[in-house]
């Protein structure tokens, strides 16, 4: 787990002493990223800059280093961990490949060698990687499949730069040009993503490559191309008897899990009471692996986990260590968070996650398993329930009138009617009509009428079509949702020098739930039904059949009411008056201290808008 920063020249540079200075500006402002070490290397030619910031995990000895050359022709900088690398390096082994080191870095240039940009689809990891070809002038770049590891880009001053935070290409003097669509989307409906754009960044001038693509920078035509090298199989698998496919997933995840311990340094894990991180707690308790672990709890708070946290500590011996973040300590920490995350984010959930990663850099440990992905690809959100019934009423009423009867009994569903019905015989029909609502309610809102006029469009409010429980599971796991979240660990966990991994999150797991039919994820009205049943008798069963769902939030309403914080968003809602982006009448409207997944949620994007963007 690194940073990395490079410039690519079209041709020989009479302006380097400038460009590897310029690199070192961006190195260095990586430096929470890789506190173990840093280093840049620039070609002959004057034409390639690579630097690295070095967080040392895997091969912490100076065999590890980045950037790290190969075959006399490539040079890698690499961001991430290759959790198969062991498997991959046998292979390659095989085939007469020979290693300096017991890196995964080492591992990745010779699958290249061998493969070319294939390599990726033999790859199990998070990923974001650069691999420079000295011999035909091309940079080679990659994202992993779900995006967990970050690369921006952009083109300045006739060269092609990237890193992987924008702060870095900030420090180098790349101006932050605020894309005002996605300002817009932000402070009206939430957004912090552009569905219609997967590369888009919150800078009209920065760029992100995608997840699961691949680049190619040919330094002498400074042409530049994106190909996606992956995506999410959709195919549903033929129907299996229910003990198969019960042990085929704990297989896969449970390969999953082992795969992800690997580490030369301290790994623990995080638990937050709920089933996802419960169940990585369960599958290391079997096999007699006991990992220290880190939680945010928040006592006196309704959707205070702690209890939970306490079933699970106890029924498998763990040692268990707590943070427990306060108004004043956000207020504290506020603008050192925003800082971290570089664009908007959705909650002050984000805040109580930066601290887990804080308290296990406290105690020593510097990889943390984590359950992010569970959610999106097995169906854990009650507001997929109406998709699935849509699903369900359309295929087969019988078993649609039983989950349904079912869900309504554990009190999971609310407000199913004859608009549900309308959604599911016409599904382009419903897309449309959530999109035109929201786009009223950007209308209806206080922004200014001229800043609307200017940056508002409707299809840049497009929502997705769904005829399937699937299809809205691969929305939020691709495309909205998961994205975000990602996002947010990542630079959580790097804020403190720390890496976190995500055994759900495996591609060879996540491609066997989606070939699975929407009665395995949601089933005698429990979401995640596969996962519930496969910890029967792993789980105390109050975790296991837990009904309700609680998403990993913080006390935000309380905390917004924070006298330094109402400051800070009254000074919000005049600097995006003065901007001429929110109509002066706000100025004279109460503030609004809501909840952390209220939809109405005005004030807490203007804040954290101001303090990100501006």
């Amino acid at each position: 787990m690194c940073g990395i920063a490079g410039i690519i020249s079209p041709a020989q540079n009479g302006d380097g002493i400038r460009l590897q200075q310029k690199l070192q500006t961006m190195t260095h402002a990586l430096a929470h990223r890789g506190p173990d070490g840093e280093a840049h290397w620039v070609n002959e030619a004057k034409t390639c800059w690579l630097g690295h910031r070095r967080l040392a995990i895997i091969d912490t000895s100076p065999g590890g280093v980045q950037p790290m050359h190969y075959a006399n022709r490539y040079t890698i900088i690499y961001n991430g961990e290759l959790y198969n690398y062991t498997e991959l390096r046998e292979t390659l082994l095989a085939k007469a490949y020979t290693f300096r080191s017991r890196s995964d870095t080492e591992v990745i240039l010779a699958a290249y060698h061998c493969y070319g940009v294939d390599c990726l689809t033999h790859f199990d990891g998070m990923f974001a990687m650069a691999i420079w070809d000295e011999q035909e002038g091309i940079l080679f770049a990659a994202r992993d499949r779900f995006g967990e590891k970050p690369f921006f880009y952009t083109r300045h001053e006739d060269c092609f730069w990237w890193a992987s935070e924008m702060k870095a290409l900030w420090a180098a003097g790349i101006a932050k040009k605020i894309q005002h669509k996605a300002l817009l989307n932000f402070i009206t409906p939430g957004l912090v993503q552009d569905p219609s754009d997967p590369g888009a960044t919150f800078f009209s001038n920065i760029q992100a490559l995608p997840p699961a693509h691949y680049l190619l920078f040919r330094q002498h035509t400074a042409e530049l191309q994106l190909i996606r090298y992956w995506t999410l199989p959709r195919t549903t698998a033929p129907a299996m008897p229910e003990q198969d496919m019960l042990n085929q997933f704990r297989s896969l995840l449970s390969t999953s899990v082992q795969r992800r311990l690997r580490s030369d340094v301290p790994i623990g894990t995080s638990l937050s009471g709920g089933i996802d991180s419960s169940t990585i707690a369960a599958l290391l308790h079997q096999k007699d692996i006991h990992l220290t672990t880190f939680s945010a709890i928040f006592p006196g708070f309704v959707r205070d986990e702690s209890a939970w946290v306490k079933q699970v500590t106890e029924a498998f011996g763990l040692i268990n260590h707590t943070t427990s973040p306060n108004a004043d300590e956000w207020v504290k920490d506020f603008e050192r968070l925003c800082f971290y995350q570089e664009e908007p984010f959705g909650s002050a959930s984000v805040y109580a996650q930066y601290r887990v990663f804080e308290l296990a850099k406290q105690h020593g440990i510097t990889v943390l398993l984590d359950g992010q992905g569970a959610d999106e690809v097995l169906g854990g959100y009650n507001r997929y329930l109406h998709w699935f019934l849509q699903e369900l009423w359309r295929s087969n009423k019988a078993t649609f009138r039983r989950e349904k009867a079912a869900l309504e009994t554990n009190g999971a569903l609310v407000n199913w009617g004859w608009a549900n019905r309308l959604a599911a015989l016409f599904p382009r029909l419903a897309a449309k009509q959530l999109q035109q609502r929201t786009w009223q309610q950007q209308q209806q809102s206080g922004v200014n009428r001229d800043y609307l006029a200017t940056y508002g469009n409707k299809a840049y409010l497009q929502k997705p079509v769904i005829c399937s429980l699937n299809d809205i599971l691969a929305y939020t796991t691709t495309a909205m949702g998961l994205p975000e979240l990602l996002r947010y660990a990542d630079r959580n966990s790097m804020a403190h020098g720390r890496e976190v991994r995500l055994p759900f999150l495996s591609h060879e797991w996540v491609t066997f739930m989606f070939s699975l039919p929407a009665t395995c994820k949601i089933r005698n009205g429990f979401t995640k039904y596969l996962l519930r049943s496969s910890m029967q008798g792993l789980l105390p069963d109050p975790i296991t059949w837990r009904k309700d769902k609680t998403g990993f939030e913080p006390p935000q309403a309380q905390w917004l009411q924070h006298r330094a914080m109402t400051g800070y968003m009254q000074d919000a809602r005049e600097q995006l008056v003065k901007q001429h982006i929110l109509d002066k009448r706000i100025l004279y409207q109460p503030l609004q201290a809501n909840t952390a997944h209220e939809a109405a949620n005005s004030d807490w994007r203007y804040l954290v808008a101001v303090h990100t963007l501006f």
